[in-house]
């Protein structure tokens, strides 16, 4: 007997959901404009994560222990008319790239963030330290006083390139995928999941490393001796930190304590962008905007078609992208957890069923309450 039939406290909705997962499906369900949603979006998803990994991975390499990096987002191509750019927002908006990098900083998880607090990380940081304030007098001191600030600043630009490195995999595979499909390869969601899943498998153990030039040497911050590797500690921890738990969208719940709007278990946060409500989208202060207004330059001309058919036309195009952007997200979640199954979901195995079980349910019942079932 399963562990879902055990357990009654399981939603019949999540059995229904689980058995298409051992049929060969994906969270969300195959239909033809679900396909065209997905890979519409990811197309273009693929093009922004191209521009937020490059400027992640420069600042993580350039922009080290800059305490005030005015021009980080210019990837080392300052000039008057990119200021001006810059100022009027006509422009890739970073921002929500190191957005999704501070989450993945504040919740941790996976072998990076143990790593981090290793006393080898602690040592290679102190030299690289050394190093940037070796001419700087004020930065000298600064660490003199506040001996632990420059080397969190390290743990920070790690994370940016820890992100940076997860999302230079990312957006080929999707802009992969959009060849594909256009050249018919890619006709069901199951495609998309599969294709998604090949190139995690792939990747899986492509190792992370870090290093930094200071004064033309290099510095390593994570060799290759860290043992770290793209999907278990970047990729798994990226799934947890931004498809799941997030943050709290400032002005849409109170972070008064009294109010109790807010769990106090760090793990019950389900802010992520599987839980996010689509309707603030376009509202000041909601982190996804700027992720959506990215996306919205670079959607293919059959995703534009498709939303100007839909209720309102364009009026609502952010609302739509997010909508759009969910479904994928929920593709490429399927994809993660087949490739960390134990067994091929399919199986039928008695036993390999019973492990699958094990490790299905708890993420079943995480996403019970997420936009599953109202992106049909």
């Amino acid at each position: 007997m399963s562990i879902l039939s055990q357990n009654k406290t399981i939603e019949p909705a999540l059995a229904a959901v689980k058995q298409r997962l051992e049929s060969g499906g994906a969270l969300l369900p195959d239909s033809h404009e679900n396909l065209l949603e997905v890979v519409g979006i990811l197309q273009s998803y693929g093009v922004v994560l191209g521009e937020y990994h490059r400027n992640l991975t420069y600042v993580s390499e350039h922009q080290f222990l800059v305490i005030l990096p005015f021009f980080k987002f210019f990837n080392g191509e300052f000039s008057l008319n990119k200021l001006g750019r810059h100022w009027w927002h006509d422009r890739i908006n970073f921002e929500f790239a190191e957005y999704s990098m501070r989450s993945m900083f504040w919740h941790g998880g996976g072998g990076l963030d143990a790593y981090l607090d290793s006393e080898e990380f602690k040592q290679s940081a102190q030299l690289a330290i050394a190093a940037k304030v070796r001419n700087n007098p004020f930065m000298a001191a600064m660490n003199r006083l506040f001996p632990d600030f420059l080397p969190e600043q390290v743990r920070l630009m790690t994370y940016y390139s820890a992100l940076g490195f997860f999302w230079s995999f990312m957006s080929p595979m999707f802009l992969e995928l959009s060849d594909r499909y256009d050249r018919g390869e890619i006709k069901s969601i199951h495609d998309v999941v599969q294709h998604v899943q090949d190139g995690l498998v792939a990747a899986a153990s492509v190792p992370y490393i870090y290093s930094v030039s200071i004064n033309d040497q290099d510095y390593e911050i994570v060799p290759a001796s860290a043992n770290l590797t793209f999907l278990m500690d970047a990729a798994v921890p990226y799934v947890e930190a931004v498809f799941f738990r997030s943050f709290p969208f400032r002005g849409t719940v109170s972070y008064n304590a009294q109010a109790h709007q807010i769990s106090t278990e760090v793990s019950q946060f389900n802010y992520g962008v599987l839980y996010a409500d689509h309707l603030p989208v376009g509202g000041a202060g909601i982190p996804p905007t700027l992720l959506m207004q990215d996306m919205r330059h670079f959607l293919p001309d059959y995703l534009q078609e498709f939303y100007k058919k839909g209720d309102r036309g364009t009026e609502d195009l952010l609302v739509k992208i997010c909508l759009s952007f969910q479904k994928s997200m929920f593709c490429v979640t399927t994809g993660t957890l087949r490739g960390l199954a134990p067994y091929a979901l399919e199986t039928e195995d008695p036993q390999e069923k019973l492990a699958n079980d094990k490790f299905l349910v708890p993420w079943l019942e995480r996403l019970s309450q997420s936009r599953l079932y109202t992106l049909q």
